[in-house]
């Protein structure tokens, strides 16, 4: 019938209170890790090189066309719309953004060295020009206030990027050196320096004797497809034609400077684009004045000449009319020739502004066309006399509207101020910068470092599969004699023997009576007094399925604790590999059970005299080759045979059963067998082994001993840390 223990282990149902439990049982842990992500995100905070924003702000107008009638051409056509997404391409394109970089040369960078990871932080404060002093007796670093202006500094291939080093010196000198350490320039500030393919000029230089700046030299190209990246526009509001444009950078005056210059750049050239386009209209205009010109010259001399072979005929009433409505016909047809001739040169045919140019021109000659039937009917005299009215009139109109737009683009063409202007100039606030955003990185540094935290503790917890229920023990049909809680004064002497290879000191049941573990150990001692009824003899073996399990520390503290019962105990160190029951003793190794068995010495020599009063100890001896074969020799059994009637108990502390087989050789011959499980470290799988590798070796184990059991918030063991002691006096 299943248990309810094998129900709860088969339960795979989310225990909450044991997650719960997991929790505050690693909770210094989780305080720590978050805690220490935390002094992480602040030093960063303080450490991290300060970004500071530039802004500005530019209006795109909408721009009109110059030519009369194309107005209401594009308005038909629907190109009304914002033009913010041409002009912010414009403002990003490397026309304006290369102009910036050549201007301010900005693809020769210098920075001073700074002391590694806190250099940065002491170098700030200091305006430029205020130097600080040398630190630490290091003058190489620049200490705040470098001020070093590059005016000239060609490589003999301008394409490629290179990389020097500059060294500040006494009396304004310097010198510079390229990657590989070699000189290649030294000189004074302000002169022209030639050297070994390299040309460099330095307009100013203010730093400390010694300072040391790294120069760099990108291809312009370079520089200039970063600062396209760097710089941001956006249109603010849609169809607003208001565009901000931001750029980031350490130096709060630099960034104003690039963004500053980025805007004039691009306002210059967006008067000299639209500069140039009325110089393009104006001389569209003034090569078709004389054309018209001669055509009108050409009708008033018709006209002229009628007149006097006619002996000036007047129109009439009715003609007069007729007249009128030609001549304004004719007059529109004429613009929209003009306008054919400026479409035609930005355009293709194909183009909807073309195409609805010519259907004007279509609908306008067909009422031309109807006119000139009406004109068919009256006189020939008449018809002469309107047609030569209506070219004069015409020509004469067409020359006047050029004159007038020849005059209007000559002052567009001098008085050009664009369609686009600045809103806001370039400024940057030097007290606030946008990077590191302190808090928020504070903030998630912390929540990043409890999110890790429990994320250790949980897979650290599903990894561990060692037991931490002895419950899980007993399923495999060994009962559990005792539960050794964790001794915290055994762990500090512990730590203190790996850095000092020397006596122990007493053991924890002497040195500290009343300690948890102590009082498990005496539970032990009861336990074994009725499990040792039916035993063949008074030996008893303790042993581990692998090492670290406590065997050790078991076997040595029971033993003092029987002794102190009034019993006498030998305590026998079995495992002649790697022994260290002399270690905890606090004893030296000597001779012992190794050289016991190959004869070279007797039993009351190898005998010592234990920690306390009626315990006796064999150490290991010397480590021999061949353990196993020295315990399977008769030698041993001779042994049992003289200790055995001596003794009230003999323990031995054998080897782990699944590392070697000595502990199966030695369970042949004791009486009573115990196997050391260490709490969250051996595996139920792995006691399982243990216990068939005994079986199949003929040797019985007769219960478990559940070692070093640590407090928990839920489950088992928290309850396995009570403690009951007299008050104090």
């Amino acid at each position: 019938m299943t248990t309810k223990i094998e129900q709860a282990h088969d339960d795979d149902t989310i225990d909450l209170n044991a997650l719960f439990g997991t929790l505050l049982d690693h909770k210094w842990l989780i305080v720590a890790i978050t805690g220490g992500f935390f002094v992480i995100g602040v030093l960063y905070t303080l450490l991290a090189t300060p970004i500071y924003q530039a802004t500005a702000v530019v209006q795109v107008e909408q721009k009109t066309p110059s030519l009369p009638g194309l107005s209401d051409l594009s308005q038909s056509l629907g190109t009304t719309a914002s033009q913010a997404v041409t002009e912010i391409a414009l403002i990003t394109s490397r026309l304006v953004v290369g102009q910036t970089v050549d201007d301010m040369r900005l693809n020769v960078q210098a920075l001073p060295q700074r002391m590694p990871v806190i250099g940065d932080y002491l170098s700030r404060g200091h305006k430029p020009g205020q130097l600080g002093k040398p630190r630490f007796g290091l003058s190489r670093y620049g200490w705040g206030g470098e001020v070093v202006d590059i005016f000239k500094l060609d490589l003999p291939d301008p394409t490629m990027g290179g990389k020097f080093e500059l060294r500040a010196e006494d009396n304004h000198q310097f010198s510079l050196y390229d990657d590989d350490g070699k000189r290649v320039a030294q000189g004074a500030v302000g002169q022209l320096i030639n050297g070994k393919g390299v040309t460099v000029q330095i307009r100013q230089l203010v730093a400390n004797p010694g300072t040391r700046f790294d120069v760099v030299v990108q291809p312009a190209l370079t520089t200039t497809t970063k600062l396209q990246t760097d710089v941001v526009a956006l249109e603010q509001g849609n169809d607003s034609g208001i565009i901000g444009l931001t750029y980031n950078n350490a130096d709060p005056e630099l960034a104003r400077k690039v963004l500053e210059h980025v805007t004039t750049a691009y306002v210059r050239q967006n008067v000299e684009r639209n500069s140039a386009e009325a110089a393009s209209q104006l001389q569209f205009v003034k090569d078709q004045l004389p054309k018209v010109r001669q055509d009108l010259d050409k009708a008033q001399a018709a006209m002229n000449a009628f007149q006097t072979q006619s002996h000036s005929v007047d129109l009439s009433m009715q003609t007069k009319g007729l007249l009128d409505q030609i001549v304004g016909v004719e007059n529109n047809i004429q613009q929209l020739h003009m306008q054919e001739a400026d479409i035609d040169r930005r355009f293709t045919h194909d183009h909807p502004a073309y195409k609805a140019l010519q259907q004007q021109m279509g609908q306008l000659q067909a009422q031309k066309d109807k006119m000139q039937k009406e004109v068919g009917a009256l006189p020939d005299t008449q018809q002469q006399l309107l047609k030569l009215n209506r070219d004069v009139q015409v020509s004469s109109n067409t020359y006047t509207s050029l004159l007038n737009q020849a005059q209007q683009l000559d002052i567009a063409r001098a008085g050009t101020v664009g369609n686009v202007r600045i809103v806001d100039k370039a400024a940057v606030d030097p007290n606030v910068p946008v990077q590191p955003r302190k808090a928020l990185i504070v903030i998630i540094a912390t929540f990043l470092g409890a999110f890790l935290a429990l994320a250790f503790v949980f897979l650290k917890q599903i990894l561990n599969r060692g037991i931490e229920d002895p419950a899980l023990i007993e399923d495999l049909g060994l009962p559990v004699y005792a539960s050794v809680p964790l001794s915290s004064g055994q762990s500090a002497r512990s730590i203190r023997t790996r850095h000092k290879h020397g006596a122990r000191g007493p053991l924890l049941a002497i040195s500290d009576p009343a300690d948890l573990a102590i009082e498990s150990i005496r539970s032990l001692r009861t336990s074994l007094h009725f499990a040792r009824l039916e035993a063949k003899n008074n030996i008893l073996m303790i042993t581990g399925s692998s090492p670290f399990a406590g065997k050790t520390f078991v076997s040595a503290n029971l033993a003092a604790v029987i002794a102190q019962a009034g019993q006498r105990v030998l305590l026998v160190d079995g495992d002649m590999r790697r022994g260290t029951l002399h270690q905890l003793l606090g004893v030296k190794t000597g001779r012992g059970l190794s050289d016991l068995l190959v004869g070279k010495a007797e039993l009351a020599e190898v005998v010592q005299k234990g920690p306390t009063e009626n315990v006796d100890f064999i150490s290991r001896g010397q480590v021999p080759p061949n353990p196993s074969e020295l315990l399977m020799h008769q030698h041993f059994t001779r042994f049992i045979e003289a200790v055995v009637p001596a003794y009230d108990l003999i323990i031995i502390d054998t080897p782990p059963i699944l590392a070697v087989t000595d502990a199966a050789v030695i369970g042949h011959h004791v009486g009573t067998s115990l196997l050391v499980a260490r709490f969250g470290l051996n595996k139920q799988r792995e006691l399982a082994l243990a216990k068939q590798r005994f079986e199949q070796n003929g040797v019985e184990l007769k219960g478990a001993i559940f070692n070093a059991v640590e407090k928990r918030t839920a489950g088992y063991s928290e309850y396995a840390y009570y403690k009951y002691k007299a008050d104090p006096a």
